[in-house]
Protein backbone atom coordinates (compact mmCIF):
# COMPACT_ATOMS: atom_id res chain seq x y z
CA UNK A 1 0.00 0.00 0.00
CA UNK A 2 0.91 3.37 -0.81
CA UNK A 3 -0.01 6.33 1.09
CA UNK A 4 0.01 10.08 0.77
CA UNK A 5 -1.13 13.64 1.57
CA UNK A 6 -1.18 17.06 0.18
CA UNK A 7 1.07 20.03 1.73
CA UNK A 8 -1.05 21.15 4.37
CA UNK A 9 -2.04 17.50 5.39
CA UNK A 10 -6.18 17.79 4.80
CA UNK A 11 -6.33 15.60 1.81
CA UNK A 12 -5.12 11.91 2.53
CA UNK A 13 -5.14 9.35 -0.07
CA UNK A 14 -4.06 5.23 -0.23
CA UNK A 15 -3.31 3.07 -3.20
CA UNK A 16 -3.78 -0.32 -2.30
CA UNK A 17 -2.41 -1.15 -5.84
CA UNK A 18 0.79 -1.11 -8.08
CA UNK A 19 1.27 2.13 -10.11
CA UNK A 20 1.51 1.52 -13.85
CA UNK A 21 2.96 3.92 -16.62
CA UNK A 22 5.10 6.32 -14.71
CA UNK A 23 6.09 9.29 -17.14
CA UNK A 24 7.77 12.55 -16.79
CA UNK A 25 6.20 14.62 -18.68
CA UNK A 26 7.54 18.02 -19.71
CA UNK A 27 4.08 19.40 -21.70
CA UNK A 28 3.37 22.99 -20.93
CA UNK A 29 -0.16 22.01 -19.34
CA UNK A 30 2.06 19.85 -16.65
CA UNK A 31 4.92 22.04 -16.05
CA UNK A 32 2.32 25.52 -15.67
CA UNK A 33 0.01 23.06 -12.99
CA UNK A 34 2.90 21.88 -11.62
CA UNK A 35 5.07 24.90 -11.42
CA UNK A 36 8.10 22.91 -11.96
CA UNK A 37 9.88 21.31 -15.55
CA UNK A 38 7.69 18.72 -15.64
CA UNK A 39 5.68 16.30 -13.84
CA UNK A 40 5.82 13.14 -12.08
CA UNK A 41 2.33 10.96 -13.43
CA UNK A 42 1.37 7.59 -12.87
CA UNK A 43 -2.01 5.97 -13.68
CA UNK A 44 -3.69 3.69 -10.78
CA UNK A 45 -6.79 1.27 -10.78
CA UNK A 46 -9.70 3.59 -9.38
CA UNK A 47 -10.83 0.28 -7.48
CA UNK A 48 -7.09 0.29 -5.33
CA UNK A 49 -7.19 3.93 -4.64
CA UNK A 50 -9.27 5.85 -1.74
CA UNK A 51 -9.15 9.55 -0.67
CA UNK A 52 -9.32 8.24 2.95
CA UNK A 53 -9.35 12.14 4.34
CA UNK A 54 -10.54 15.75 3.29
CA UNK A 55 -12.39 14.27 0.23
CA UNK A 56 -14.78 17.33 1.34
CA UNK A 57 -11.64 19.77 0.36
CA UNK A 58 -11.14 18.33 -3.23
CA UNK A 59 -11.60 21.26 -5.73
CA UNK A 60 -11.84 19.93 -9.26
CA UNK A 61 -10.78 21.84 -12.45
CA UNK A 62 -11.46 21.15 -15.64
CA UNK A 63 -9.49 22.36 -18.99
CA UNK A 64 -10.58 19.54 -21.56
CA UNK A 65 -14.52 18.33 -21.49
CA UNK A 66 -13.99 15.11 -19.41
CA UNK A 67 -11.19 15.40 -17.83
CA UNK A 68 -10.69 16.63 -14.37
CA UNK A 69 -7.77 17.89 -12.02
CA UNK A 70 -8.25 17.42 -8.59
CA UNK A 71 -6.83 19.32 -5.60
CA UNK A 72 -6.75 20.46 -2.47
CA UNK A 73 -9.02 23.68 -1.90
CA UNK A 74 -6.74 24.52 0.84
CA UNK A 75 -3.19 24.36 -0.22
CA UNK A 76 -3.91 23.78 -3.78
CA UNK A 77 -1.54 20.30 -4.12
CA UNK A 78 -2.62 18.83 -7.20
CA UNK A 79 -3.79 14.92 -5.97
CA UNK A 80 -5.53 13.26 -8.89
CA UNK A 81 -6.70 13.52 -12.13
CA UNK A 82 -9.97 11.83 -13.34
CA UNK A 83 -11.64 11.04 -17.18
CA UNK A 84 -14.78 10.07 -18.10
CA UNK A 85 -13.38 8.40 -20.75
CA UNK A 86 -11.60 5.85 -19.35
CA UNK A 87 -13.29 5.83 -15.59
CA UNK A 88 -11.13 2.50 -14.55
CA UNK A 89 -8.10 4.72 -13.17
CA UNK A 90 -7.01 7.81 -11.96
CA UNK A 91 -3.92 9.74 -13.12
CA UNK A 92 -1.53 10.23 -9.40
CA UNK A 93 1.00 13.22 -9.35
CA UNK A 94 3.63 11.01 -7.56
CA UNK A 95 5.34 13.68 -5.77
CA UNK A 96 2.23 13.83 -3.38
CA UNK A 97 3.29 10.34 -2.04
CA UNK A 98 4.96 9.96 1.55
CA UNK A 99 5.95 6.46 0.63
CA UNK A 100 8.72 4.92 -1.07
CA UNK A 101 7.62 3.51 -4.72
CA UNK A 102 8.89 0.10 -6.13
CA UNK A 103 7.98 1.58 -10.43
CA UNK A 104 10.32 3.32 -11.99
CA UNK A 105 9.57 5.94 -14.98
CA UNK A 106 9.14 4.43 -17.97
CA UNK A 107 9.57 7.74 -20.32
CA UNK A 108 10.26 11.46 -21.04
CA UNK A 109 7.26 12.53 -22.67
CA UNK A 110 6.76 15.75 -24.63
CA UNK A 111 10.73 16.56 -24.60
CA UNK A 112 9.82 18.97 -27.95
CA UNK A 113 7.72 21.50 -25.33
CA UNK A 114 10.23 21.01 -22.66
CA UNK A 115 11.40 24.13 -20.69
CA UNK A 116 14.46 25.97 -22.71
CA UNK A 117 16.39 25.42 -19.67
CA UNK A 118 15.81 22.32 -18.63
CA UNK A 119 18.87 20.06 -20.03
CA UNK A 120 17.41 16.67 -19.01
CA UNK A 121 21.08 15.20 -19.66
CA UNK A 122 22.85 17.51 -16.54
CA UNK A 123 25.41 16.38 -14.60
CA UNK A 124 24.63 18.95 -12.20
CA UNK A 125 26.12 18.60 -8.59
CA UNK A 126 23.32 16.69 -6.09
CA UNK A 127 23.05 17.78 -1.87
CA UNK A 128 21.29 16.56 0.83
CA UNK A 129 19.95 19.31 1.56
CA UNK A 130 20.21 23.36 -0.02
CA UNK A 131 23.33 24.14 -1.93
CA UNK A 132 26.03 25.30 -0.63
CA UNK A 133 26.29 28.85 0.11
CA UNK A 134 22.41 29.49 0.54
CA UNK A 135 20.91 31.02 4.09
Amino acid sequence: MYSGQCLCGAVKIAIYGSIKDIILCHCSLCRKSSGTAYATNGFVSSAEFSVIQGEQLLKAFSLKQGRQRHFCSNCGSPVYSSSAADPSRVRIRLGILDSDITERPISHNFVSSKANWDDLDAELPRYNSHEPGRT
